[in-house]
């Protein structure tokens, strides 16, 4: 295990965060104005975190790292699901404060764990089923979407599969979670923040688009274009989710909205999410200043959305390899009510996530418009160390 840290000012509290990618960095660069010093724990050394917070380099389950991220921190977080939840449980019994909890975070982690937790509470989620075998799929039933129990993220460990033999790679990664496939209208998204007392801060509901290509959530329309009683259920769909679980800190809830006007939960992500990148911009508090807020129990902010906007991942190409190498960013300095966030990643795969543009407008369409023209300009290849 290596130490490395950056400076901070005197802060009031002290966060540690099991992760130190871009949704750690996002949440270090706002936690100075919150009073708050973060520390990360990661196993790649200069993480995208690191360049504001101090990093511990060690795998996320390595004992005496977790030891040295409690002292050093007044409650530990996540920016990962992919975490050992009973290390993080045993950080509880020796009395230190995790938020999420660890009880929260092995239910979220295990697909199948979490949709039974969430049909359990009387949520629609949809028909589901255990499926380990090639035999339940049969049962189960042609086409379905199959999903890896653990560990499956950005379209990894996720396929739609209409003939058998297109599971045989999932289903010799481990156990998964088969779900019956919904006929979607639309896919939305909401963010909601919970506190140690129960307050909530729901944000509004959002309308996600994939990218097809890799299956990743790419663009974000806010608000969703939805009429006001589907917002509302929605957002009492979030409530009761969160609450249910006893949750602390800020949930990403994904809704299929189908084509007979139904509402179907997906899923929940328990920390900051892609759907919420938009809020940094648009919202009079950030979903990255929200989780802080929620997790040292401070008075939540206002999610109100000051404009319409939308946002949008900048993935690396088909072919992008080695350093990133942005190309069009002048683009965005040139249009007004356009922001750019690099993650400060040091090397570039095809369609993995190097950032978000986010831009907003007087209107929705405005916003979507010059969204649109940036994303034509704007890419990220790859070139030779």
């Amino acid at each position: 295990m290596t130490l490395s840290h950056s400076e901070s000012r005197q802060a009031t509290h002290r966060v540690g965060i099991v992760g130190g990618g871009q949704l750690a960095r996002m949440m270090a660069e706002i936690a100075p104005s919150l009073g708050i010093s973060i520390t990360v724990l990661d196993p790649t050394p200069s993480a995208p975190a690191s360049e504001f917070a101090r990093q511990i380099v060690a795998e996320y389950d390595d004992a005496s790292a977790l030891c040295e991220l409690a002292r050093l921190s007044d409650v530990v977080t996540i920016d990962i699901e992919a975490v050992n939840a009973s290390s993080l449980a045993a950080l509880e019994a020796a009395h230190i404060r995790v938020a999420p909890s660890s009880r929260v975070v092995g239910i979220i982690q295990d697909k199948l764990l979490q949709k039974r937790y969430l049909a359990a509470a009387g949520l629609p989620v949809g028909e589901f089923a255990s499926i380990d075998t090639a035999a339940e799929l049969s049962a189960f039933g042609l086409p379905c979407i199959l999903k890896v129990r653990r560990h499956g993220y950005d379209g990894h460990g996720v396929k739609l599969i209409r003939h058998a033999h297109e599971a045989l790679e999932l289903l010799a990664r481990g156990p998964c979670l088969g779900e019956r496939v919904v006929d979607i209208e639309r896919e939305l998204a909401v963010m909601l923040a919970r506190n140690e007392r129960g307050d909530i801060a729901l944000y509004p509901v959002v309308q996600a688009e994939f990218d097809a290509r890799a299956n990743i959530l790419n663009t974000i329309q806010a608000p969703a274009q939805v009429d006001a009683a589907i917002a509302a259920r929605c957002g009492a769909l979030a409530q009761i989710s969160v609450d249910a679980l006893a949750g602390v800190g800020i949930f990403g809830i994904e809704f299929f909205l189908t084509r007979t006007g139904d509402i179907v939960l997906n899923e929940i992500s328990p920390r900051p999410h892609n759907s919420g990148h938009y809020t940094i911009e648009a919202c009079e508090t950030s979903q990255f200043a929200q989780h802080l807020r929620a997790v040292t129990n401070m008075p939540l902010g206002s999610p109100r959305l000051l404009q319409p906007a939308t946002s949008f991942n900048l993935l690396g190409e088909l072919n992008a390899h080695g350093v990133p190498d942005f190309h069009g960013l002048d683009s965005v300095a040139d249009m007004a009510g356009a922001a750019v966030h690099l993650y400060g990643k040091n090397s570039v795969k095809p369609y993995r996530k190097m950032g978000h543009i986010t831009v907003t407008a007087d209107s929705l369409d405005a916003a979507i418009s010059k969204a649109r023209v940036l994303q034509q300009q704007v890419r990220v290849g790859g070139k030779p160390a």
